[in-house]
């Protein structure tokens, strides 16, 4: 696993040990990377169920201004804040230790907005429109913000979610990924 492109690019990243964190391969975050516009000048990057951090550090490789991580395992946060100071990232960014629901609301009372939010949770959640949706009406989604959702390719999420259109779905084997824009029809 490493950064595939941008300012940190070819940095290797550590994986978080163990079988309860499934990193994106190099090959279906590259293919991410290339359906939202490989750089960005700016923007904030949400990292909801980080993992690793693998997706929001490519956002920052890429040009993202700034980034918010935020896991539930100790051990991700652990990793997660290693990259960060592997890829010389760790000024950019904020890392939190919570669960995602919570963290959304504790991001809404801080007045946060995202440009860029990347949703890679365990598969076994199915929810995904359901919280993309709570932090739409909490207004955390920036307008004409990307959403990056990964899921299990057998969960089929709708084509509209509040005011987000999905824009792109690709399948990789069993991971699916599903692109959203905020206001874009």
């Amino acid at each position: 696993m490493r950064v595939i492109s941008g300012s940190a690019r070819g940095r290797p990243l550590k994986a978080v040990p163990g079988q309860h964190t499934r990193p994106t391969t190099d090959k279906v975050k590259e293919a991410i990377f290339s359906m939202i516009g490989p750089y960005f000048s700016g923007g904030t990057v949400l990292d909801l169920f980080a993992g690793t951090g693998g997706l929001g550090i490519e956002a920052l490789s890429r040009g993202a201004e700034y980034a918010v991580f935020v896991d539930l395992d100790r051990t991700s946060i652990a990793v997660v804040k290693s990259n960060l100071d592997a890829t010389k990232f760790a000024g950019k960014a904020e890392v939190y230790r919570n669960e995602a629901v919570q963290a959304v609301k504790l991001l809404h009372k801080r007045g946060m907005k995202f440009d860029y939010i990347f949703l890679d949770p365990p598969y076994r959640m199915k929810q995904l429109d359901d919280l993309l949706l709570s932090m739409n009406e909490m207004g955390l989604i920036n307008p004409s913000a990307t959403i990056v959702m990964e899921h299990d390719a057998d969960q089929g999420y709708p084509d509209t979610i509040g005011t987000m259109n999905r824009k792109r779905y690709t399948q990789y084997g069993e991971i699916a990924v599903s692109i959203y824009k905020e206001g874009e029809v």
